[in-house]
């Protein structure tokens, strides 16, 4: 496209939009690309759009749309482009360094918030907690909570750090490594984490634009050891649950029953393992 065409009509642009796309994702997906950009940039919805059919872009919003579009085609994640994305419907700030968050964990949020008491006060820890998501969702949502978050990476807690502040909740970050830790700082009600737990070998089932653009660190485990974060939260979490606490976790959905088995070995009860909306074992909780 020529970058010289700076009061080309958003419609026209839309046409090329999808031209340029059109062997690379489905006309849905780009459809809803387009969508998100209008909606981020100039503010409008495609109905909005579609009663303004001379409206013509400026020269900094055709430039964001031609570099957009380019960031497309490279299999850059939408949500990486605007730098955002919703959550268990509160609004996340979102970069390179942390992962996109996704609908499954959002099942995993809504069984904690709905399995706990709003009586007495709560403390949670939420292990390797990214952009926030789920330490956020839950500050947000459990009034009477005490969220702590914890994260190897500086660069997770500083994004994690900004959500917080965006959504206006009290949430205490460590920046640690799990694996490295012996104590943890208080004793828990609630522990949860969704630790990276997808093997190598499936890698090949991973979509292009999340190998090449989503945090690697965040994902992947050897397959010789696949439930290294859950054999070593586990036994921390054994120590540090208050009675009557509960572990939850996000897993593998080809290694729900190693989980469960894993649990019951380290001294677990209670172990519920739960499906989720697309019927894959995707979350476990228990007690001690």
């Amino acid at each position: 496209m020529d970058a010289k065409k700076t009061v080309m009509l958003v419609q026209d642009f839309k046409k090329e939009f999808f031209v340029e796309l059109a062997e690379i994702y489905p006309e849905t997906e780009i459809q809803s690309f387009f969508n998100i950009l209008i909606k981020f940039k100039l503010n409008l919805t495609r109905v909005n759009l579609a009663l303004q059919p001379t409206l013509k872009f400026n020269t900094s919003e055709f430039s964001y749309f031609q570099k957009a579009l380019q960031n497309l085609k490279k299999h850059i994640p939408i949500q990486y482009i605007i730098g955002e994305t919703e959550f268990y419907g509160l609004p996340f700030k979102v970069n390179k360094n942390v992962l996109i968050p996704r609908p499954e964990t959002e099942e995993l949020v809504n069984w904690i918030i709905t399995s706990t008491p709003l009586s007495d006060q709560v403390k949670i820890l939420d292990i390797g907690t990214g952009s926030g998501c789920i330490a956020i969702s839950l500050a947000k949502n459990i009034s009477n909570a005490e969220v702590f978050a914890l994260d190897i990476s500086s660069e997770a807690i500083k994004i994690a750090k900004l959500n917080a502040k965006i959504n206006n909740v009290a949430t205490h970050f460590i920046e640690t490594d799990i694996l490295n830790l012996n104590k943890l700082p208080h004793k828990f009600d609630i522990i949860v984490s969704n630790p990276p737990y997808v093997r190598e070998l499936e890698k090949a089932q991973i979509q292009e634009n999340v190998l090449e653009n989503e945090p690697h660190l965040a994902l992947f485990v050897k397959n010789e050891n696949p439930l290294l974060f859950y054999a070593k939260i586990s036994e921390l979490a054994k120590n540090h649950l208050s009675n009557y606490g509960a572990l939850y976790f996000e897993i593998n959905q080809y290694l729900g029953k190693e989980t469960l088995d894993l649990l019951k070995l380290k001294g677990f009860r209670n172990i519920e393992l739960k499906k989720d909306i697309f019927e894959a074992d995707r979350m476990i909780k228990a007690t001690i």
